[in-house]
C-alpha cells in the first residue's frame, strides 16, 4: 500500500476494537429520529456517540459510526453540525466529526475518514472487486494499441516513457507489466476509502473511486473507477460538471469546468478545465489544458494548451506550448490511426500549425505552418520549421538567440506548483545539457556534411525532406558553435571554481571526473535527463528480475537525478578534446584561459542577440493599435503605460546584468590562473 492508503487501512483496523454495540436506549432514540436498520446489532458506535446527531437514516450491512461533536463552517458563514442525516448507508464506516447529509440514493462499501463533509450526493458506492484505476491500460501514441501504459498511483513520466517507447525490448515490457500487476493486486478491494478532511458537495455519482485526504469534489457529474490521490500537503480539486472514467488524478491537481477524461493519468499539480476533453492520454507534472482536445498523447511535464481550436493527438511532448489551432494527423493511410510523432522538450507550435505524423521535431524548436513531409529534425535542435510553398524550410539553431526560448527556461522552475513532498517526476530544467549539446554536435556534423556534398555555394540543401537555405546553414553552424562553447565553458568554470592552483598538473588532476558514468549518449526521459548507459542498466536489472518493485524503479530514477552534475562532467571531459582541440590530460592553464575567453565571447554574443531580439518588441511596428485616436507621442506613452520602457524592462535588465556577471566570472578564473601563464 502507498502511505496514504496504509494509514487509512490501519485507522479502520484500529477503529474496529474501539466500537461497541448500541444500547437499547440509543436504538430507541434513533428510531424516534426516523432511523431504521436491517439489523441493529450490525450498527456499531464509539463510546460518547451522540444519537441526536443521526436523523432519518437507513442502515444495512456492517455500519460503524464515530463521535459527532464538531461543526463545519461553510462559505458564507453557514455552520453545520457533524452527524449523519437523510442518508442510506450500507457497509460504511464514518469517522469522527464527519457530516453526511442529503444522500439522494445511498453510500455503500466505504470507509470514510474524520472531519469529512459529504452533502447533496446522488450515489457513492464500490461495486465488487476494483483496483480504483490502477492497472487501467492507456493506449498512448498509437490509438489502435501496441504502446499501452498501465497506469498506477505512483506512475512517473520516466517509467511511462520506458513503457511507451522501448517496445523493442519485450522482456522489459513484460517485467514492468508484472510489477504493475503486483501493485494492482495489492490495491484491489471490494471496499473503498474516502480520506479525512474531504469535502464532497453536489456530486452526482461516485463509483469505485478511492479519495485521499483533503480532496474537494464539488459539482462533479460522474467519477467512475479511479483514484483521487489527494493529501494534506497537496489537495486535489475536482469541480463542476467534470466527468472522469478509468482515471488517476495525482496530488495537487485541479480538474474543473466540464473537463471530460476517459482512460487518463493526471500527474501532480496539473490543471485541466474549461471543457477540456482527453482520452487515452498521460499528463505529467504541471501540465495545463483548457478548451481543446487530447487523444492518445504523452504530455510530459509542462505541456500547455489553452485554445478551443487546438487538437493534440498521438504525440509525445514536454515543456511544450501549443498555439491556437495547432493540429496533427495520425491517420495517413487506410490502416487506421497508427502513426505518431515526437516533439522533443521545449518545442512550440505556432497558431494554425499542422504536422502530418510520423515526424520528429528536435528540442526547443518552433513549428509554423503546415508540414506534411515527415521531417526528422531531432539532431538539429533550437530550429525554426517554417512552411514555404508546401515545403518545410529549416533554420537550424536560430532559436538559441530567441528571447522566448530563454524566457521559457526561466519561467518553468518558477511555475512548479507541486507541494507534495513526494514528487513523482524528477524534472531537469536545464536549457543546455549533454542531451541538447550532443544534438548540437550531431547538428554541426550534419550541416558540414551537407555543405561538403552540396558545395559551399549552393543556394539551398535538402535534409530529411526539409530545405535549408545556404545562409541559414552558415548561421546554424555559428549558433551551434556558440551554444557548445557556452556549455563547455560553463562546465569547466564550475569544475575549477574556488580553487587556487599551483601548477598545470594540479589543474589536470582537478579535471579528472569523479565517476566513470556519464560518457556516450544521453536521453531525456520526459523531464529526467540522464546517460543512456544508466537507463540501459536499469532496464537490464528489470529484465533479469533484480528489480522486484516499482519503488526500486523510482529509486533508480532518483539516483540518476541526484547525480546529474557528476555524470555531466564525465560527458564534458570526454568531449573536451573533440571541441577544444586539446586532451584534458595535457591541458595547461593557458589552454583553460583560451577556453574561458572563447566562452566569454560566446556568452556575451548570445546575450547581445537576446538583447536585440527583445528590442524588437519595443519597435514602432509593435505599437500599432496603442494610443487609440491619439498622436504618435500619445501612442508611445500609451505603450509605455501598458508594456513599460525597454531600458527598465525586467528581462532586458537581467540580460545586461548577466553579461556583466559572466564577464566578471571569466575574468576571475583567468586572474586565478595568471601566475601559471
Amino acid at each position: 500500500m502507498n502511505p496514504e492508503t496504509e494509514r487509512h487501512h490501519n485507522a479502520g483496523s484500529g477503529m474496529e476494537s474501539a466500537f461497541r454495540h448500541l444500547t437499547a436506549e440509543e436504538i430507541d432514540f434513533l428510531k424516534s429520529n426516523s432511523c431504521i436498520a436491517d439489523d441493529w446489532s450490525d450498527v456499531l458506535v464509539k463510546d460518547g456517540f451522540n444519537p441526536k446527531r443521526v436523523f432519518q437514516c437507513r442502515f444495512s450491512g456492517k455500519v460503524r459510526l464515530g463521535n459527532f461533536e464538531g461543526t463545519f463552517t461553510l462559505p458564507g458563514g453557514i455552520v453545520k453540525k457533524a452527524g449523519v442525516r437523510y442518508a442510506t448507508l450500507h457497509n460504511v464506516t464514518v469517522g469522527d466529526d464527519s457530516c453526511i447529509e442529503n444522500i439522494h440514493n445511498y453510500i455503500a462499501n466505504y470507509e470514510i475518514g474524520s472531519r469529512t463533509y459529504i452533502k447533496n450526493v446522488g450515489l457513492i458506492y464500490v461495486d465488487g472487486q476494483t483496483s480504483f484505476g490502477n492497472g487501467v491500460e492507456v493506449s498512448v501514441l498509437n490509438e489502435t494499441g501496441g504502446r499501452e501504459v498501465p497506469i498506477h498511483e505512483n506512475l512517473s513520466a520516466h517509467e511511462a516513457y520506458m513503457m511507451t517507447l522501448y517496445r523493442h525490448r519485450p522482456e522489459l515490457i513484460s517485467a514492468m507489466y508484472s510489477l504493475v500487476g503486483e501493485w494492482k493486486r495489492a490495491r484491489t478491494s471490494s471496499s473503498g476509502t474516502i480520506g479525512s478532511d474531504v469535502m464532497i458537495l453536489n456530486v452526482n455519482t461516485i463509483r469505485n473511486v478511492r479519495i485521499g485526504d483533503s480532496a474537494r469534489l464539488e459539482g462533479c457529474d460522474i467519477l467512475d473507477d479511479g483514484t483521487v490521490a489527494s493529501n494534506v500537503h497537496a489537495p486535489v480539486f475536482i469541480g463542476n460538471s467534470v466527468s472522469c472514467r478509468d482515471f488517476i488524478i495525482s496530488s495537487g491537481s485541479h480538474v474543473d469546468d466540464g473537463a471530460n477524461l476517459l482512460r487518463c493519468f493526471v500527474g501532480q499539480a496539473c490543471h485541466l478545465g474549461r471543457g477540456y476533453s482527453a482520452s487515452d492520454s498521460l499528463f505529467f507534472s504541471n501540465c495545463h489544458g483548457e478548451n481543446g482536445e487530447a487523444c492518445a498523447i504523452f504530455a510530459g511535464p509542462y505541456t500547455v494548451t489553452h485554445h478551443k481550436s487546438t487538437l493534440l493527438i498521438a504525440g509525445m511532448f514536454s515543456f511544450m506550448n501549443a498555439g491556437s489551432g495547432s493540429n496533427q494527423s495520425n491517420h495517413m493511410y487506410k490502416l487506421g490511426p497508427i502513426h505518431h510523432g515526437i516533439l522533443d522538450r521545449g518545442s512550440k507550435t505556432a497558431s494554425d500549425s499542422y504536422i502530418l505524423f510520423p515526424a520528429h521535431v528536435g528540442p526547443f524548436s518552433l513549428v509554423m505552418g503546415r508540414h506534411v513531409s515527415h521531417a526528422d529534425t531531432s539532431d538539429l535542435p533550437f530550429s525554426y520549421l517554417i512552411e514555404n510553398g508546401n515545403t518545410t524550410c529549416l533554420m537550424p539553431g536560430v532559436n538559441l538567440r530567441s528571447v522566448g526560448t530563454i524566457r521559457d527556461a526561466q519561467k518553468w522552475p518558477k511555475r512548479d506548483r507541486r507541494t507534495d513532498p513526494h514528487r513523482l517526476d524528477h524534472i531537469n530544467f536545464n536549457l543546455l545539457s549533454p542531451f541538447t549539446i550532443q544534438k548540437m554536435f550531431n547538428g554541426r556534423r550534419i550541416l558540414r556534411d551537407l555543405q561538403r556534398v552540396g558545395g559551399p555555394s549552393s543556394e539551398s540543401y535538402l535534409y530529411q525532406s526539409a530545405r535549408i537555405r545556404n545562409t541559414s546553414l552558415v548561421k546554424g553552424l555559428k549558433y551551434y558553435d556558440m551554444g557548445i562553447c557556452k556549455f563547455m565553458g560553463n562546465s569547466i568554470i564550475k569544475r575549477l571554481e574556488g580553487i587556487e592552483f599551483d601548477s598545470d598538473e594540479q589543474i589536470r588532476r582537478r579535471l579528472v571526473p569523479d565517476t566513470e558514468t556519464g560518457g556516450g549518449q544521453w536521453v531525456d526521459l520526459a523531464g529526467l535527463i540522464a546517460p543512456k548507459s544508466e537507463v540501459d542498466r536499469l532496464m537490464e536489472r528489470i529484465e533479469t528480475g533484480e528489480v522486484t518493485s516499482l519503488g526500486q524503479i523510482e529509486e533508480a530514477f532518483a539516483v540518476m537525478a541526484e547525480n546529474y552534475y557528476t555524470y555531466e562532467w564525465r560527458w564534458v571531459y570526454e568531449k573536451l578534446e573533440e571541441f577544444c582541440g586539446v586532451s584534458p590530460d595535457r591541458m595547461t592553464a593557458a589552454d583553460v584561459c583560451g577556453i574561458v575567453r572563447s566562452w566569454k565571447d560566446a556568452v556575451i554574443s548570445l546575450d547581445r542577440m537576446l538583447y536585440e531580439d527583445a528590442k524588437k518588441e519595443f519597435s514602432l511596428s509593435f505599437m500599432t493599435a496603442f494610443g487609440a485616436d491619439g498622436t504618435r507621442e500619445e501612442q508611445l506613452r500609451d505603450f509605455e503605460q501598458v508594456r513599460g520602457d525597454f531600458d527598465t524592462n525586467t528581462f532586458v535588465t537581467t540580460v545586461l546584468e548577466h553579461i556583466e556577471k559572466k564577464r566578471a566570472l571569466g575574468d576571475e578564473l583567468i586572474g586565478r590562473l595568471q601566475h601559471l601563464l
